[in-house]
C-alpha cells in the first residue's frame, strides 16, 4: 500500500444523501461536500460513488463550487453513506511491475453501529469493475481509516478498534498482523491505544496520527487540560516516543495541535486537524472557525509537506456527521 503523499491517479469519494447521518444539519452537507470535489479537481481526477438520480444536482453543486468539469467523473454506484475512507477499496501496488489493484475487506459499519451498509459494502467491486482492476478479498473486515501506512513497510493502527472484537471476533492480534502484512504488503505494525472522543468508529487513527514521511508521524495534542481527549492523545503520544524505525533509530514526531472541543446535544464531535487528506501538489485540511487554531494547524502541516499547498476547508458542518475530509476520501495511486 502506497503512502498517502505518493503521485496519485484519483481520489474516490461517495456522495452524502443519508440525512440521518447529519441529523438537522443535512442541508449545508452537500455544497461542503461540493467544495472538497472542486479543491481535488485542481489538481487530480475525482470519482465520485453516486446513484444515477443524484447525478445532476450534484453536478450543478460541483460546478458552482468552482470544480474543473473535466477532472470530475460521477459513477452510478449506488451507496448507504458517505464515508469512501471506510466501505471504498484500499488501493495496492506492485513494486515490481506498477499494477495498480484493489484489495476489497470486509465492511459492517462500524461493528454493526448502522443497519443500512450492503449497498456500501458493494462499492469496491464497483470501483475495480469500472476502472479494470485486480480485485483481491480481504480475509477480515478492515476500514481504510482505521490504518495509515508509510509505504516503507511500516503501519500504524489502534488496539480499540482493530482489536475490537465487533469486527473480528474470531482473530487474535496475531492473525490481524499477518493479514495486514500479506494483503497490504506491511512489515510492522506500530499498536496505539484508544481513539478520540465522539469517534463512532471505536478509535480510527486518521483522526489522530498520521505519517507525514517514512520516519515522521504527526501526533494530535489536546486543546488543554480540561479537553476530553487529553489523557487519550498523551498516551499514544507517549507510545509514538517509544517506537523505533527499522533502522532503529526515533521517530521524527510532530505535534498537531487539536482544535477547541467540538459537541452537539451534549455528545462529543471528532473534530481534528488530524483528518486531512494529502493530494497530487496539495493538503487539504479540516477547518472549524476557529480562526487562530485553524492558522496553526495549517502552518505546522505546512512544515511538515514543503512544496504543498496547504487547504483549509469549513468542515464545522460536515463533523456534525462524526468525519471530515479523509473520512470521506480514498486515494487512488498512479
Amino acid at each position: 500500500m502506497p503512502a498517502e503523499w505518493e503521485p496519485q491517479a484519483a481520489v474516490w469519494l461517495s456522495w452524502p444523501h443519508n440525512r440521518a447521518t447529519w441529523p438537522g444539519k443535512f442541508r449545508p452537507v452537500p455544497r461542503a461536500f461540493a467544495t472538497i470535489v472542486a479543491h481535488i479537481s485542481r489538481f487530480e481526477t475525482a470519482q465520485v460513488n453516486i446513484a444515477r438520480p443524484l447525478q445532476a444536482r450534484a453536478r450543478a453543486l460541483v460546478l458552482a463550487a468552482g470544480a474543473d468539469p473535466a477532472n470530475v467523473r460521477f459513477h452510478d454506484h449506488p451507496t448507504d453513506d458517505a464515508w469512501c475512507r471506510d466501505h471504498g477499496p484500499i488501493f495496492v501496488r506492485n513494486d515490481r511491475t506498477g499494477e495498480v489493484a484493489a484489495t476489497h475487506w470486509g465492511y459492517n459499519a462500524w461493528g454493526r453501529k448502522y443497519p443500512r451498509f450492503r449497498k456500501d459494502a458493494a462499492i469496491p467491486a464497483r470501483v475495480a469493475r469500472t476502472l479494470g482492476l485486480r480485485r483481491f478479498r480481504g480475509p477480515m473486515v478492515l476500514e481504510g481509516g482505521s490504518i495509515d501506512v508509510n509505504g516503507r513497510g511500516l503501519l500504524l493502527t489502534t488496539e480499540s478498534c482493530l482489536l475490537n472484537p465487533n469486527r473480528n471476533p474470531r482473530l487474535d492480534r496475531g492473525r490481524i498482523e499477518a493479514n495486514l502484512r500479506d494483503w497490504l504488503g506491511v512489515r510492522d505494525i506500530l499498536w496505539l491505544g484508544e481513539g478520540i472522543a465522539g469517534d463512532d468508529t471505536d478509535g480510527h487513527v486518521d483522526d489522530f496520527a498520521r505519517f507525514f514521511s517514512a520516519d515522521g508521524i504527526l501526533v494530535s495534542v489536546a486543546a488543554g487540560p480540561r479537553d476530553p481527549n487529553a489523557r487519550v492523545l498523551a498516551a499514544n503520544r507517549e507510545r509514538l516516543r517509544g517506537f523505533r524505525t527499522p533502522g532503529g533509530r526515533r521517530f521524527r514526531i510532530v505535534e498537531l495541535p487539536m482544535p477547541q472541543p467540538l459537541s452537539h446535544a451534549g455528545h462529543p464531535l471528532p473534530a481534528s486537524y488530524a483528518n486531512f487528506l494529502v493530494i497530487n501538489g496539495a493538503v487539504l485540511m479540516p477547518a472549524f472557525r476557529q480562526p487562530r487554531r485553524d492558522a496553526v494547524a495549517a502552518e505546522v502541516l505546512a512544515g511538515c509537506f514543503p512544496g504543498r499547498e496547504i487547504i483549509p476547508i469549513d468542515c464545522l458542518d460536515l463533523v456534525w456527521g462524526l468525519g471530515t475530509i479523509h473520512c470521506l476520501t480514498q486515494q487512488q495511486p498512479s
